[in-house]
């Protein structure tokens, strides 16, 4: 085994090692990751009020929120999300911060020899080496958004979470969860467990129908918007409105009309966890606290701010039509829309998301973004186009932000479409 304290996840191999397992693309089930769990001890059984978060749009953030919330309390957390956007270790955070790099190896060289050559995905895998990590780093509460779907994600292990929460559900991975919305709230849904709430975020008819379906099947209980709970835009933020409850609160610091929906599930699954008191001061804090990079964030410094100085650049990871349509309502509101960049993956519905942004965007410039699924750019143009959208594409991010940067103006300058993408402007411009 290699010196685990001088070794990275980069050069260890084992990230490498892990995908040759990989049984295929994706295939959804539960077997392979209750196996490794069991024979580790079942570290996920182990954990302190377990908040399991699933959805569409929004998990990051609720996830973020929730976090914040209850730190503001005083209470010890640790979080499981995905995917990363700079480096691995961010998907495992540990009450003190992100997970080591050296650290998280361990854990893997770990997983890995439990596991032996049986198949397994790298997610399944690097799901158990967080679950493992946060037994051995007991905390108050922990904190687990679903990677993909809910019903048979790696995530989805937890028999008696103390809370579930569903955020607003869309088409998104149509190659796995299909084209109907209804089906997708149904996998979904398939994190409710009996008798434990479920806070339930905005949704249409026909995804609140499948996951009331699903509630009532497991004798789940629901916390439902519009039902239970609501919020509703001020003038300087948003209410909370909960019951008893009824807070009146700033404006998150989280861009984006979406955050005060993701705000309001967040703080709806805060006043039902069982022996945590929800105060107007612990949700104040939570909302000014909170932090997710690459989500209507303005970059202030970089190589790319300097290029496209005086303009002001901004970067959003939303990657599907309906994260477009919430970026374009927030985006009317500006003073001066901006120019936007966009590079996609080839999985996603990108003629609809292209669609989405025609109200703030008749033109846009595309580029080839990282990962192996990324559209080229002059086949995302063709995706624009076919929405009506004029596009230009170019050889590269910094071409694009060249080009815009030679021309008059000062249009504030936009890069969205993935969280890849995102995750490369942050670490290689940032």
């Amino acid at each position: 085994m290699p010196d685990i304290m001088a070794a990275s996840l980069a050069d260890s191999g084992v990230l490498d090692r892990l995908s040759v397992l990989h049984p295929k693309l994706i295939d959804l089930k539960l077997d392979r990751v209750l196996r490794l769990l069991q024979r580790l001890g079942d570290p996920h059984l182990a954990l302190s009020k377990v908040i399991h978060v699933a959805g569409t749009n929004g998990k990051g953030s609720t996830v973020a929120f929730i976090r914040a919330g209850l730190e503001a309390a005083g209470l010890r957390v640790n979080t499981h999300t995905s995917p990363h956007l700079v480096n691995y270790t961010e998907r495992v955070r540990l009450a003190d911060g992100p997970i080591a790099e050296h650290r998280l190896l361990d854990l893997l060289e770990r997983c890995e020899q439990a596991n032996g050559d049986d198949p397994i995905t790298l997610f399944e895998i690097t799901t158990v080496a967080a679950l493992l990590a946060f037994a051995e780093n007991p905390a108050d509460a922990t904190l687990v958004e679903v990677g993909l779907g809910g019903r048979f994600d790696a995530t989805n292990v937890f028999p008696t979470p103390a809370i579930t929460a569903i955020t607003p559900v869309s088409l998104d991975h149509v190659d796995f969860l299909g084209r109907v919305v209804g089906k997708i709230a149904w996998e979904k849904a398939g994190i409710l467990k009996f008798g434990r709430p479920g806070v339930i975020a905005s949704q249409t008819p026909e995804a609140m129908q499948s996951i009331a379906d699903v509630g009532a099947e497991v004798g789940a209980p629901l916390a439902v918007c519009g039902d239970h709970w609501r919020t509703e835009r001020t003038d300087n933020g948003f209410r909370y409105i909960d019951g008893a409850l009824d807070f009146v609160l700033s404006g998150p610091a989280l861009a984006g009309k979406w955050q005060i929906g993701n705000a309001g599930t967040a703080l709806a699954v805060l006043k039902r966890l069982e022996g945590f008191e929800l105060t107007q001061g612990i949700a104040e804090t939570a909302m000014q606290n909170v932090s997710w990079p690459g989500r209507l964030q303005r970059l202030c410094s970089g190589p790319l701010v300097d290029r496209l100085h005086p303009r002001a650049l901004w970067l959003d990871g939303g990657h599907n039509a309906a994260a477009a349509a919430a970026l374009a309502e927030t985006l009317m509101d500006w003073l001066q829309p901006p120019r936007l960049i966009i590079g996609m993956l080839a999985t996603k519905d990108n003629t609809a998301f292209f669609q989405n942004l025609r109200p703030i965007a008749d033109r846009v410039d595309v580029i080839q973004g990282p990962g192996v699924s990324a559209l080229q750019a002059e086949d995302l143009a063709t995706f624009a186009r076919s929405a009506g959208v004029v596009a230009k594409p170019h050889a590269s991010l910094e071409a694009a932000v060249d080009a815009i940067a030679a021309e008059d103006g000062t249009m504030p300058v936009l890069i969205a479409g993935s969280l890849y993408l995102a995750g490369q402007v942050l670490s290689e411009h940032g």
